[in-house]
């Protein structure tokens, strides 16, 4: 006889024994939970995290002492946003698609979301000792490096693979929605942090407002999956013998795009910008290498192209992310760092030739 699907919380206070042994029952896992407690844990803006620990009577599928709980965020306004389709992706990539990438990530020992998209459950693999990469101080070039191998292995996989295109939850969304939208929020974030921005970065914000519909137009061929945020703040590492480790967490803006639209969010926001220009050439080369080893071969050429093309990732996440979440003076620090650094990136590289 098929077990009930539990209720799905939308609150973590409502996390009891009972309900963690009928989720992870309902995936198929041998459990029986005895016991539990959590702590919230983490920085996220769109979603909310507790670490639990759960005292088990029976644990024959061998699940660890502690798991990770996602639950919608108790902000009103973030979680809004998150039900414009940001909670159905990440619970979807966890359930239907990580499995078939090479990417790290933590193991979902049960997912799911209401039909109203606006409350889901995720109890995921706690990745402690992995800590959580830090935005606004950056990160070292190891780091760097090990995040953008990392990036290969959810490109590569599905590489050109057609059928992501009939994957209305990936692959849905309205370009002139999207016009529209920064349209809008362009002037909107200019306006708000108009007194922390810098003359040269608002008019890179500007023309990238205006040249939106082009950058969409001209997407490079062959897409792939996309994570849309892949930055620090939505990164673990964990230093071993081996070198140092990282998985990605905050799939909310999983979407079908250009590979170059993540790597060059990665360098962009991850540190200041002369350290970035010092590796940004060995890093691409790094990336091209590990798709190669992934079995996708790209000539230096295109990688470089595709990264200038990616690089208004940037502006683009960072005023939506902005205007999307409630406001906080962490989130408002790290939005301006990540304006800055997007915007001389941007320069650097001569994108803005790309959308005018």
């Amino acid at each position: 006889m098929a077990r009930p699907d539990p209720k799905i919380l939308a609150d973590p206070a409502d996390l009891s024994p009972a309900w963690l042994t009928e989720a992870l029952q309902s995936a198929g896992l041998d459990v029986v939970v005895a016991g539990c407690r959590s702590e919230s844990v983490g920085t996220g803006q769109m979603a909310h995290n507790e670490r639990i620990w759960l005292d088990y009577e029976r644990n024959d599928a061998g699940l660890p002492a502690t798991l990770v709980g996602k639950f919608p965020s108790p902000n009103e306004e973030s979680r809004a946003s998150g039900q414009r389709g940001a909670y159905l992706k990440e619970t979807r990539f966890y359930t239907d698609l990580a499995s078939s990438l090479a990417v790290a990530v933590p193991a979902c020992h049960y997912g799911a979301i209401a039909e109203d998209e606006a409350t889901f459950t995720l109890l995921l693999e706690d990745l402690a000792p992995k800590v959580q990469g830090d935005q606004i101080r950056g990160a070292s070039d190891d780091e760097i490096e090990a995040a953008a191998r990392n990036l290969a292995g959810l490109h590569a996989p599905r590489w050109g693979d057609a059928s992501l295109a009939d994957v209305e939850w990936i692959a849905g969304g309205n370009p002139e929605e999207l016009i529209a939208i920064m349209q809008f929020a362009t002037p909107e974030f200019i306006k708000r942090y108009r007194d922390r921005l810098s003359d040269e970065d608002a008019a890179v914000l500007e023309a990238f407002g205006n040249g939106v519909k082009n950058w969409l137009e001209r997407r490079p061929p062959t897409p792939t999956l996309v994570h849309g945020d892949y930055r620090l703040d939505n990164l673990l590492f964990e230093t071993t013998d081996e070198g140092i480790r990282v998985a990605a967490v905050d799939w909310q803006t999983l979407s079908l795009g250009c590979g170059g639209q993540d790597l060059a969010y990665l360098l962009g926001n991850s540190s200041p910008t002369e350290q970035r220009r010092a590796h940004e050439p060995r890093m691409l080369e790094i990336y091209r290498e590990e798709m190669a080893r992934h079995g996708v071969e790209l000539e230096a050429d295109r990688v470089r192209n595709e990264y200038a093309y990616g690089t208004f990732q940037g502006p683009l996440i960072t005023m939506l992310g902005a205007l999307s979440v409630g406001r906080t003076e962490r989130g408002d620090t790290m939005f301006m760092a990540m304006a800055s650094r997007c915007c001389q990136q941007i320069r650097d590289t001569g994108a803005l030739d790309l959308i005018a």
